[in-house]
């Protein structure tokens, strides 16, 4: 909820600025006349939330929606079903329905509101279902932003500092039990540091969870059966260096880390949105950015290393959302850092600003008195006029 916080407290610092009309340059050919952009709404918005943070990730957006001047109609996801009734009932009951109002419902409700021609659509959520919400869209002709997701890589350099890599990575990948869009998905170490790598990530996880008790109060559970067992069919006995154990009682997986994995695997072949941590090692740098270049741009990258030529290098040849250098996760809590996808893990982006750009569509005006009119555009037309006009532009 601090992120929340953080966003409402931008917005109403800097909402007014935002709004305001911003002059440009106008240039020769229209003296006298001067330009400006007028920021406006979009109109009647619809913001689709996703379940793993549903609060922040259905809530920023629709109050970044609301400050640009906007309608909002918020449909939170289905699953977390206690936090949509409560969505729903706090702003239901305390704002007008025709100004901000949520929808409960699952696919049923969401197709049927996507047959309504909104001006502008934001959803958070699954690669697939992006592409369901884009489809709809485009009937009519509807603008969206998607954050979607994708399979984040994390390069770990020889020349790391490897206990502190590792504790951030540990924190980083476990939080909400791994169900975080930019959680690091998979780990590319140099070979020659991977043995005290794999051992100081196992260290950084018993020393976070040290007994059931820590694992009951400061780690969470699978969000439902559906995924629990989409998780456990990735987790192959032979490759678990650490954790591997499984109950599906209570939907727990404990942190898990596997070795010796190539992209040939099942988990490597989807995002996986849970507590597993596939580790590949390399020996050349250059095959493993190519590696990388060769599938889905991912909504987030992380390099770990000392080096500057090498972080610039990987930073200038790989395409990805957003990402931290030496850190992981925590350049979603800077609002000045526009967050957002690119290619497959999305488009558009949020958070500060970016958010209330988003939402807001920019209209250009130039504005003219009459006390004067050149007549050089207009006929009859001579070299001599042609020649003003290249000059002028």
């Amino acid at each position: 909820m601090a992120l929340l916080y953080h966003e409402i407290n931008g917005l109403i610092k800097n909402v007014k600025k935002w709004s305001k009309r911003k002059k440009v340059a106008t240039g020769v050919a229209n003296f006298p006349a001067k330009s400006y952009i007028i920021p406006e709404p979009m109109g009647v918005t619809l913001v689709i939330g996703t379940w793993n943070y549903p609060y922040q990730l259905s809530l920023v957006p629709a109050i970044t929606s609301l400050a640009a001047g906007n309608t909002v109609i918020l449909k939170p996801s289905e699953l977390p079903a206690k936090t949509s009734q409560v969505m729903a009932q706090i702003i239901n009951d305390n704002f007008p329905s025709n100004y901000f109002h949520v929808v409960e419902g699952g696919v049923k409700e969401t197709t049927e509101l996507l047959e309504h021609p909104f001006n502008k659509i934001f959803f958070t959520g699954s690669i697939p279902v992006g592409k369901i919400i884009y489809q709809a869209a485009a009937k009519h002709l509807t603008p969206v932003t998607l954050e979607l997701g994708g399979k984040s890589p994390t390069f770990v350099l020889s020349d790391t500092d490897i206990k502190m890599t590792a504790k951030r990575i540990v924190w980083a990948k476990f939080l909400n039990a791994g169900q975080t869009c930019i959680a690091p998905d998979y780990i590319l170490v140099d070979q020659s540091i991977e043995a005290p790598f794999l051992e100081a990530l196992k260290n950084e996880i018993g020393c976070n969870y040290k007994n059931k008790a820590d694992i009951e109060e400061n780690y969470l559970r699978i969000i439902y059966n559906k995924n629990f067992d989409r998780l456990s069919n990735l987790i192959r006995t032979g490759q678990v260096y650490f954790g591997g154990n499984l109950n599906r009682d209570n939907r727990f997986i404990e942190p898990t880390i596997l070795q010796n994995v190539t992209f040939e695997y099942e988990v490597m072949k989807e995002e996986i949105f849970g507590p597993i941590l596939p580790i590949l090692s390399f020996t050349n740098l250059e095959e493993a950015i190519q590696t990388v270049k060769e599938r889905p741009k991912p909504l987030s990258c992380y390099i770990y290393s000392k080096n500057r030529k090498t972080i610039n290098k990987l930073l200038n040849e790989l395409s990805f959302g957003g990402g931290a250098v030496n850190d992981s996760v925590m350049h979603l809590s800077n609002t000045n850092l526009p967050f957002g996808g690119v290619g497959l893990s999305g488009m558009g982006s949020y958070h500060g600003k970016a958010g209330f750009d988003t939402f807001t569509h920019y209209k250009s005006i130039l504005d003219k008195p009459f006390w004067f009119e050149g007549n050089i555009k207009y006929a009859p037309y001579t070299k001599l006029k042609k020649a003003i006009i290249k000059w002028a532009y």
